[in-house]
């Protein structure tokens, strides 16, 4: 997860109209077509909704038509065995029904389809049910998240997807609750909060259900939190298990003999700031070994000296741990990077596979973290098999198979070596939450990659706020970088990896680096959306584009395909957001320039509707009063803008549309109006929370110095 400089954390939302910040609705809302209105009521009869077993999700395979879990099937592979769309006929793929949703925020949520109805969670939490064969709303739920939670959301408010069992349907909220709904009706049938709320937890992950338990992790490492991974009763909503990921404190004991185990990896007081390894994202099931897989997130804070004294590999952080779902107990782990220092979290998706290695068939776990190398472990033990970078990096050189531990860049531990470290990627890293998809057709992954150059520092102090953590790493050394140069190593792309011979077979380049995750289908094809707003198929064998179609807005979310009535369809949410753009800047606006039109959108063979006319990027003039603070004053500015406000409204000031341009703000004109919004908290029910606990009258002043600084420097180029 990035840098929790928050989305709240703004120094200043431009105006309402903009949207900035808040659990927004758009002026029009609601399914565009066929069928009107947003929220149409359940029909009063219909067959008993989600009639999801165990029996159904473990035996996935015989019903290629459903998609009834977050990547298909258990095993994660986001593979449709749907084989009507083909190379032959991809191009005769049309707009079937589309919905228009009641945010303007990231939408990054898989939809699942049962039984005919489709099932998908949006930006704020809120969960939606459509009709899978003609689009008509059948029901809304909006869980009520107050807005002002959003400040401890690092990467927008966004959620990856609902599961589904026994005419239920589960979502995690942003604000860190776990609900049930009818499935027929969308009625509340329980919400149970699963974290402390004196503490900036937040939940943007999928459930998932595994023998009648909800498992739900959540994030909030930048900020000081320990993480873990939960289980409740799926009827009940009772509180089952829980394994945590860090120790706690040795003097109040353990809660299971591994962590007391893990508890010797680790040095100084870590748990009083918590130490993260937040589950936030990937979570995998093997019914035939009957084991549960999670992946582990980065440390809090990232810097490995102040964590922990610059000592020990830090278990479970930056891990795929293994546990017996009917208790959560260990039974096996294998740690990606030890004593991670970069924000390397091991939260990316965890597929489960046969492999054909050496002449032998081996049942594995593969997963691309954000480190940069693709990894291959046996699902029963977590024995490394092996590890290839996918890309260029720059923290190591290698892993070493006998050890199973990388070969680091000395360079590169800027924690201890007290110099400037210039990594290859920012802390979005290789690969993050986009998922990647697995074909046993081709025995290729496809795996959307990114990056950007970027300088870690080690800061010369470590204090923790009430609302942020400070990370113990100095970002301000980017300022240094050429722009253009950056720009110039800025990528994005789609890559097909063979995960036997760990070597690229095809590369497709990207405008940018923000897009969303793949799919592969028995039909040859592999499909990804675009945060230049393309949803393409692309040829599975060769990344051969053979068809695309203009979304109106960015893409980052993955599709998923689905049948009904002897027809398939292919379905993708779209929405741009989330922490690309969030953070902004110069080097994450490549192929971003859009507008948000979050919609959902189906397609099928003879489609023939048509999207209404886009909007367009409006941004107000850059016009801001003359520069005239002392440098002091930007000195003093500079850093609390890029602590607070940078991963919502843009490093550097560069925002990229979803949120406010702080350069073209009206309240830089009005020193008190803009007191008003961040100290006196004046837009608090809008979402903008006041920053009086962190922040005093003089300190926002020197922020909004270093905004009018900033936008003086742009505005000449802007009026062109």
């Amino acid at each position: 997860m990035f840098v929790r400089s928050l989305c709240q954390t703004s120094v200043l939302l431009a105006t309402l109209a903009l949207q900035a910040c808040s659990n927004d609705t758009p002026p029009t809302e609601g399914a565009a077509a066929p069928a009107a209105g947003a929220d149409a009521a359940a029909p009063a009869a219909r067959a008993p909704g989600a009639a999801v077993t165990a029996e159904r999700l473990t035996n996935a395979e015989s019903e290629p038509g459903e998609w009834m879990s977050h990547g298909r099937t258990y095993s994660e592979q986001r593979f449709s065995p749907l084989d009507q769309i083909t190379a032959a006929n991809v191009n005769q793929l049309g707009l079937a029904w589309y919905a228009d949703l009641d945010t303007r925020r990231g939408q990054e949520a898989t939809p699942l389809m049962v039984d005919g109805v489709i099932y998908v969670s949006t930006a704020w939490s809120k969960v939606k049910a459509f009709s899978a064969r003609s689009g008509e709303p059948l029901w809304s739920y909006d869980p009520e998240v107050d807005g002002q939670w959003a400040v401890n959301a690092c990467c927008d408010v966004v959620n990856r997807g609902v599961a589904v069992w026994e005419g239920k349907v589960f979502v995690g909220t942003i604000d860190g609750r776990l609900i049930a709904l009818d499935a027929n009706s969308g009625q509340e049938l329980w919400d149970v909060n699963t974290i402390d709320k004196t503490k900036p937890y937040t939940i943007t992950g999928a459930p998932r259900v595994i023998k009648g338990k909800v498992l739900i992790g959540n994030g909030g490492a930048e900020m000081g939190v320990r993480g873990y991974v939960s289980a409740y009763d799926a009827n009940t909503g009772e509180l089952s298990w829980r394994f945590y990921t860090v120790p706690g404190n040795p003097a109040d004991g353990f809660e299971n003999p591994i962590l007391e185990k893990a508890a010797e990896t680790w040095s100084g007081e870590w748990w009083k700031i918590g130490g993260g390894g937040t589950v936030w994202d990937s979570m995998s099931y093997d019914p035939g070994l009957d084991l549960l897989y999670i992946g582990v997130g980065n440390g809090s804070p990232w810097n490995h000296t102040f964590r922990s004294e610059g000592k020990g590999d830090n278990l479970f952080l930056s891990s795929i741990v293994a546990l017996d779902p009917d208790d959560g107990s260990y039974v096996w782990h294998y740690q990606s990077t030890p004593g991670e220092t970069w924000d390397h979290t091991a939260t990316q998706q965890i597929i489960v596979a046969d492999l054909d290695i050496d002449g032998m068939t081996r049942h594995v776990v593969m997963q691309a973290p954000k480190n940069g190398f693709f990894y291959v472990l046996d699902a029963a033990t977590g024995e490394l098999i092996s590890a290839k970078n996918f890309t260029d990096v720059a923290w190591a050189t290698h892993i070493d198979l006998e050890t199973g531990r990388p070969v680091e860049n000395p360079a590169a531990r800027y924690d201890r070596t007290g110099q400037p470290f210039l990594s290859t990627h920012n802390p979005n890293g290789a690969h993050t939450w986009h998922s990647m998809s697995f074909s046993p057709l081709t025995k290729l992954v496809y795996l959307p990659i990114h990056g950007t150059p970027f300088i870690y520092g080690g800061a010369k102090e470590y204090s923790t706020t009430a609302m942020a953590t400070n990370l113990g790493t100095d970002f301000s050394g980017n300022a240094a970088l050429d722009p253009q140069e950056v720009l110039a190593k800025t990528y994005g792309r789609l890559i097909a990896w063979d995960p036997v011979k760990q070597e690229e077979v095809w590369r497709v380049e990207r405008a940018g680096p923000a897009n969303g995750g793949a799919l592969a289908t028995a039909g040859g094809l592999v499909f990804q959306g675009t945060g230049s707003g393309q949803f393409t198929a692309l040829d599975a064998t060769t990344g051969a584009e053979l068809w695309s179609s203009h979304a109106q807005t960015g893409i980052i979310a993955a599709p998923m395909s689905y049948m009904l009535d002897g027809e398939q369809y292919v379905a993708i949410m779209a929405g741009t957001g989330g922490s690309w753009a969030m953070i902004g800047g110069d080097s994450n606006m490549k192929g971003m320039a859009l507008p948000n039109e979050s919609r959902l959108l189906v397609y099928k063979r003879g489609g023939t509707l048509q999207l209404p006319a886009p909007t367009s990027l409006v941004r107000p003039p850059m016009t801001p009063p003359p520069h005239t603070a002392a440098d002091g004053t930007i000195a003093v500015g500079a850093p609390l803008f890029e602590t607070y406000c940078g991963s919502c409204h843009g490093a550097g000031v560069v925002g990229v549309g979803l949120l406010p341009d702080l350069r073209r703000s009206p309240y830089l004109h009005d020193a008190e109006a803009f007191s008003q919004v961040v100290i006196g908290g004046a837009l608090a029910p809008n979402g903008m929370a006041s920053f009086a606990s962190v922040m005093n009258q003089e300190q926002a002043q020197a922020v909004r110095a270093y905004i009018i600084m900033r936008a003086n420097q742009d505005a000449p180029a802007a009026q062109q």
